[in-house]
């Protein structure tokens, strides 16, 4: 990975900042490797993550765990223009929203049966490309082939604000600042990600930066000092967020594929007892879904491995499972081009698939759990939001 020292107040008396940079999370590892060593064997690391998911886990295996029963729903109001985005509200069962290239955005309710689209939000006038929850699931955030982001309020539909883009140009991805949501960062088609602060529609100062290329995806980590944002020329950019000011500072850059999209980026500080590094999960048009370590606190990225997907053209978005600490294996999930859903166990070197999903009739774009992993939402490039349920044990 590239080197960034662009900003001189960041290098330490010698002029490298690596001297700093590898504290926390060289120790989180460390510290995991630690805790998983001297554990009696059979059991989960002790932390409240590991010991909900064992408790919702019981004793079956991986498999068992991500075994699903069947179609739970089927939404098709969104049908013949693609849903790039589905997800979960935070730490909800029953919350979903997805947003389509119609130009809206829908929030539907799984409980009480029957599902119901409880609203759809309409304002942009093309396609909506990523939208974001934040932290109290009050607010929506939207970005749009339009040029500008919206900010919607999730009880009533009520589009609160709506921001041109800084730049005049299609807005690709967008990311709430997990500890701020005051501050939202954007991905748009002309290189540029900026920080907005939603609260008076204007971009943060320092809060800007260029890539190699279009911006498609973008992902923090959970603390919110290290932003990662991927372009359509195959690079992923590491910055250092000033939490104070919103100022970023560009740290690394890793060139996964030249001139392949990198479509989506997940980034988890802990996956299981199997799975020990702060990790970083990549979709980048190379019929690969990619797992790197997070090395430093520069964001440095190094592979850890691959599976095998199918993926060359769509822009296909993966995800770690939300609690990931069963009795075995750590688990992801990702959408694919062959209209599957595939489950990978991280730590297993052969064959890694642990469940596939079968049902969609085009290539499956986003995939999102909800907060206990008893419902799977997958949507598609025809427009299809399918809502999958775990078997129940």
């Amino acid at each position: 990975m590239e080197d960034f020292d662009e900003d001189p107040r960041s290098l330490g008396a010698r002029g490298h900042r690596r001297s700093i940079s590898r504290g926390s999370y060289q120790l989180q590892a460390q510290m995991n490797r630690v805790i998983y060593d001297e554990r009696t064997p059979g059991s989960v690391v002790p932390t409240s993550v590991a010991e909900a998911s064992r408790a919702m886990a019981g004793d079956t295996s991986l498999s068992e765990n991500y075994a699903f029963a069947g179609m739970y729903h089927v939404f098709d109001q969104h049908v013949d223009e693609a849903v790039p985005k589905v997800q979960f509200a935070n730490d909800d069962r029953h919350l979903l929203a997805c947003c389509s290239l119609d130009g809206s955005i829908s929030v539907c309710q799984l409980v009480p049966a029957p599902p119901v689209v409880l609203r759809v939000l309409r304002g942009h006038s093309r396609g909506v490309s990523d939208f974001a929850w934040s932290l109290s699931n009050d607010v929506l955030v939207s970005t749009s082939l339009d040029a500008t982001m919206r900010i919607w309020a999730t009880e009533d539909g009520r589009c609160i604000r709506e921001i041109p883009d800084p730049d005049g140009a299609e807005l690709l991805c967008c990311t709430f600042q997990p500890v701020n949501n005051n501050l939202t960062v954007v991905g748009n088609g002309k290189h540029n990600v900026h920080v907005m602060n939603i609260s008076t529609g204007k971009k943060v100062k320092g809060g800007s930066s260029k890539l190699t290329g279009r911006v498609l995806a973008l992902s923090f980590d959970s603390p919110g000092h290290i932003l990662w944002a991927g372009d359509d020329r195959g690079s992923v950019f590491s910055f250092l967020f000033d939490m104070a000011t919103g100022k970023l500072t560009k740290a690394k850059r890793l060139v996964v594929h030249e001139g392949s999209s990198i479509t989506s980026i997940s980034a988890r500080s802990w996956i299981s007892r199997e799975a020990r590094d702060p990790s970083l999960l990549i979709n980048a048009c190379i019929n690969k879904l990619l797992l790197y370590r997070v090395v430093d606190n520069e964001g440095t990225l190094q592979l850890k491995r691959s599976f095998p997907i199918e993926q060359s053209l769509h822009p296909i978005r993966s995800i770690f499972c939300p609690l990931m600490s069963f009795r075995q294996g750590a688990c992801v999930v990702t959408g694919s081009e062959d209209m599957c859903v595939y489950f990978f166990d991280v730590e297993r070197a052969t064959r890694a698939i642990v469940n596939k999903l079968q049902g969609h009739s085009a290539a499956v774009l986003d995939v999102s759990f909800n907060c206990d992993e008893s419902l799977l939402a997958s949507s598609d490039a025809g427009g299809m939001v399918i809502v999958w349920r775990r078997e129940q044990k």
